[in-house]
């Protein structure tokens, strides 16, 4: 039996349900894809409508437009339209979309309004369309992860498995917008699953490679910014991508800060949340005027910054603009993501940078830095770095990306306590942490911490006997709560709680007449010395007890041990021991045996 245990034992927990969410999975990349097309063409024909008077769906940018001053209007009109949406829709259409993507894992199970289906993709398209400062990512991430989350409210599945299939779509509508199907499946890690499990890697990768693999068919090759290959960079180049890293994450931070310094402002107001928006599109608008460039998407302008055909003055005027107008019009509460507008201004910073650096070209500085704001900013040094090497195929720079991106984030981590996407959940009263880590309970066996000092009654001794032990404080049954029950050969065949004896007492029953046997439970739940621990307390919980005898595989009524609570806080103490308990020792020096527990000093050398 010990040995099928054994076999049992694997480095990642499976089960045949990876199969049946895998198969959903590549529903969810299919309709991702389509949905990412249709935000996209929603973009376009909304652009076109509002700057151009035209009915069309051809790509253009509103910075392109000849309206005048009457470029304020536009983005306020489309504010107001988002507002009404919100107040009379769904006020979860709000924001960029991550934050309430968390929600919705975190406390709502997984499950999702429809409504935010419908109404999220085109208050999105409509707040772009309108010249709203803003990307893509975030509103098909919450439209990707809602569809997914109805689709899968239609099978019986477990939260777990609806979260799996939500965070599914979200990476699948993001590897349909931006060709990244790798990065989006890092996203999903860093930010949305809350685990590494085969069980949630697996369908989010199916869905992420189909939606990637149909963007070609939908909306064009990728990658979306190529550009010249890099050489290979130097060690002065790397160095120097690492301050250009904590330049980003000192701008991420004061960007953070910028946000939700607006979004306080306008809580502050006294009209109803439903006119922000519409206040925020007038600042968009007179934003526009200083630069067109401001406006929308932006994607034409990353592509300038990474071929350096945007220098030292006029990046920072657009950094400046763009950094305002955008902090601005999120803190209204509008819709539309932060993804693009982070590579906006990170580029245009690189830019700046770029004429006080000695080597490399514009278009390198600009890549590193906007890499390292998205990284810092969103916490996810890891997405970041994945997501420039998939728009550009720039794989000369993958060191210098890996080292600006978790410089910035190292920075980030240093100086704020919540990233921009985790602050507003932690304003909703909800704490999320995003240190992943391998439950100890998973690495520990019972035998490691079990009580093998284990005080038994015989099954002949009557309640008045045990009843008077107790209240002479015999030590041979007071110092566990619970009693295993023996028979004549020791062999366990029950246990016995102080619970089950005061229920005995209250119910008069004849204390001298009864034994210990009688009152107790013959129908006893075990564990087993080369069990995991984990498995052990899910029994616990289970069954809602709080100790478990522990008997041999191949005599389960061979009493080896028990555990109980405070054997696992035991295990839990010696992890604690290995993050906080610091030691040095000159590695040839003797070894020394460590003293019994509670004296702190080393044994003499053998």
């Amino acid at each position: 039996m010990s040995g099928e245990y054994q076999d049992r034992l694997a480095d990642f927990t499976r089960d045949r349900r990876i199969l049946v969410t895998s198969s959903l999975a590549v529903v969810i990349g299919v309709a991702s894809a389509f949905v990412a097309w249709a935000l996209v063409w929603l973009i376009n024909v909304f652009t076109n409508l509002f700057f151009y008077q035209r009915l069309s769906a051809a790509a253009v940018t509103p910075a392109g437009h000849a309206m005048g001053l009457a470029v304020l209007i536009i983005p306020a009109a489309g504010g107001l339209i988002i507002g009404f949406m919100a107040r009379f829709g769904s006020e979860k259409i709000r924001g960029h979309g991550i934050p309430e993507a968390l929600e919705a894992i975190l406390i709502g199970r997984s499950k999702m309004d429809p409504r935010v289906a419908i109404l999220k993709p085109l208050s999105s398209a409509i707040s772009i369309g309108t010249g709203g400062p803003f990307g893509a990512e975030g509103p098909i991430i919450m439209t990707g992860g809602a569809f997914a989350s109805l689709f899968a409210q239609l099978f019986q599945l477990s939260a777990a498995e609806r979260k799996t299939l939500l965070v599914a779509g979200a990476a699948g509508g993001m590897s349909a917008i931006f060709c990244t199907p790798v990065a989006a499946v890092m996203l999903a890690v860093e930010l949305l699953l809350f685990e590494w499990k085969p069980r949630s890697i697996i369908p989010v990768a199916i869905a992420s490679a189909i939606a990637g693999a149909l963007r070609y068919y939908l909306l064009g090759p990728g990658p979306i910014f190529p550009i010249t290959e890099h050489s290979a960079l130097m060690p002065p180049q790397l160095f120097m991508a690492a301050l250009v890293g904590v330049a980003a994450g000192l701008c991420s931070g004061l960007l953070t800060v910028l946000v939700y310094f607006c979004e306080d402002t306008f809580a502050k107001c006294k009209l109803h949340w439903m006119w922000w928006p519409t206040i925020g599109g007038l600042f968009v608008g007179a934003g526009a005027l200083v630069d067109p460039r401001v406006l929308g998407v932006g994607y034409d302008i990353i592509h300038d910054l990474l071929q350096g055909n945007i220098r030292s003055g006029e990046a920072l005027r657009l950094a400046l603009d763009k950094g305002i107008v955008w902090a601005i019009a999120l803190g209204s509460g509008t819709s539309g993501g932060v993804l693009a507008p982070l590579l906006i201004i990170g580029g245009a910073i690189g830019a700046v940078e770029a004429q006080f650096i000695p080597f490399g070209d514009h278009g390198l500085w600009a890549l590193l830095s906007m890499t390292a704001m998205m990284g810092g900013t969103m916490r996810s040094p890891i997405t970041a770095f994945m997501f420039s090497l998939e728009l550009t195929h720039d794989l000369n720079s993958m060191p210098a990306l890996m080292i600006s991106s978790v410089a910035a984030y190292a920075t980030t981590v240093m100086l704020l306590r919540r990233s921009i996407l985790t602050e507003k959940v932690a304003r909703r009263g909800h704490h999320i942490t995003r240190e992943y880590g391998v439950d100890p309970l998973e690495l520990i066996r019972v035998e490691e911490v079990m009580d093998r000092q284990v005080n038994t009654v015989p099954h002949t001794m009557t309640l008045a006997e045990l009843s008077d032990r107790i209240a002479r404080c015999d030590p041979q049954v007071t110092r566990r709560h619970a009693l295993p029950i023996t028979d004549e050969n020791g062999q366990l065949i029950g246990l016995i709680t102080r619970s089950d004896l005061l229920k005995a007492l209250e119910s008069q029953m004849d204390v001298n007449g009864h034994t210990v046997l009688e009152a107790g439970r013959t129908r006893v739940f075990v564990t087993y010395p080369d069990e995991l621990l984990k498995d052990a307390v899910n029994v616990m919980l289970r069954h809602d007890i709080g100790r478990l005898p522990v008997v041999l595989r191949d005599d389960p009524r061979k009493l080896v041990g028990l555990l109980g609570r405070s054997s696992v806080m035991l295990a839990r103490r010696q992890i604690n021991e290995l993050e906080d308990v610091r030691e040095a020792e000159w590695p040839l020096a003797p070894k020394r045996k460590r003293a019994a527990k509670g004296n702190g000093k080393p044994a003499p050398a053998e």
